[in-house]
């Protein structure tokens, strides 16, 4: 296989995509999982929700960016998952959106029962896809049911496989340890304390399902003859970064605990990519369907023009997210936010009692 052309590089580029997509979404995901289960009040609430609140929305473009890639770097295997993954991906679109409109709508009124039900809304627009696009890449490495012209002739059971089902309940694990560190490393007081517990409690656990589901992961590649790619220092990699995330969360190190759910998640989903390649989704009927880089790519032509493009626009992408979380880079904090049945004098009176505390405390 050359590794030097057109459609290895769009492969890299759409692999690239999806780490950027499922790091950056994977803590907004944890933290709308766990906004539900972190929050003593509604005020707590919104403090976590504002965590994400200015970054989600371009967090998801990465998603579109990389959908945008398959459909013009290799069409044949952009038509294949959409038509073969119809269901999941259906229920993917729809809880983001739902989970976006919540975002939106939540504090438009101030009744309960209408923050409860959008509060409902944020967390299963959140469940629903960090379990399912677990279950859709494990099932590209496993293999589905689809034959020579890429036509899927499977059930929605095939897609549920034991492998599968434990793809969905890593990438749910990896996504609500991500979000809990970055509460920690966000928030202030009761949330960021109960978040710094549940990272430790919690990551120990998702050590043991991500080393799991990388071991299943090489016996999968060694059952289809690939033990050339995946072992090896990636996956190795991953397996110590799920194991280090905790004991740094445990020793506060939550800055380095953050870094390390994030090399775990992205070198996961690299190992993925890495047992694929060259191929871009498995048939579990005959090695001959597989779908690859080579019958599935685009004209050469239409690679050059979108690979000049890449290299304007990229750079401009990356340049504006890190902006975006630079600025937004503060904790979020309650005096930040009023509670909502907080009268003017109310507040006034609160900030007042704050100053009068922080002159106590300066003078000797």
């Amino acid at each position: 296989m050359d590794w030097w052309n057109l459609e290895t590089l769009w492969f890299a580029l759409i692999a690239v995509l999806f780490i950027g997509y499922f790091v950056l979404e994977g803590f907004d995901f944890g933290v709308g999982i766990l906004s539900r289960w972190l929050a003593e009040d509604d005020t707590d609430r919104r403090v976590i929700i504002n965590t994400i609140g200015p970054i989600w929305d371009a967090n998801e473009v990465w998603v579109i960016t990389a959908g945008g890639a398959m459909f013009a770097a290799f069409p044949l295997w952009y038509a294949t998952v959409f038509s073969s993954f119809y269901l999941p991906l259906f229920l993917i679109l729809i809880a983001l959106i739902v989970r976006g409109v919540a975002f939106e709508f939540r504090g438009k009124r101030d009744e309960g029962w209408w923050k409860q039900r959008w509060d409902h809304a944020i967390f299963f627009g959140s469940l629903v896809p960090a379990i399912l696009w677990g279950v859709a890449f494990a099932n590209f490495v496993r293999g589905i049911p689809i034959e020579a012209d890429g036509a899927y002739v499977g059930t929605l059971f095939d897609l549920l496989s034991p492998y599968a089902l434990l793809g969905g309940i890593t990438s749910l694990a990896m996504f609500t340890l991500h979000g809990a560190v970055y509460l920690a490393l966000k928030t202030d007081r009761a949330v960021a304390q109960q978040a710094h517990t549940l990272a430790v409690r919690l990551g120990f656990v998702v050590a043991v399902v991500v080393v799991a589901f990388l071991l299943w992961t090489y016996l999968n590649a060694v059952a289809l003859g690939d033990t050339g790619i995946v072992p090896g220092v990636v996956p190795v990699a991953a397996m110590g970064a799920a194991i280090a995330a905790p004991i740094l969360a445990h020793e506060r190190l939550h800055g380095w605990a953050f870094a390390a759910t994030t090399a775990m998640i992205a070198l996961v989903v690299l190992t993925l990519f890495l047992n694929l390649y060259p191929r871009l989704l498995v048939s579990s009927i005959d090695p001959a369907f597989d779908i690859t880089i080579s019958n599935a790519k685009a004209s050469d032509l239409t690679l050059t023009i979108m690979s000049f493009a890449t290299l304007v626009f990229l750079p401009i992408v990356l340049a504006y997210q890190g902006w975006s979380l630079w600025v937004f880079r503060h904790r979020v904090t309650r005096e930040q936010i009023e509670a909502p049945s907080d009268t003017p004098l109310q507040v006034l009176e609160r900030r007042r009692a704050r100053a009068e505390a922080k002159r106590g405390r300066k003078s000797p």
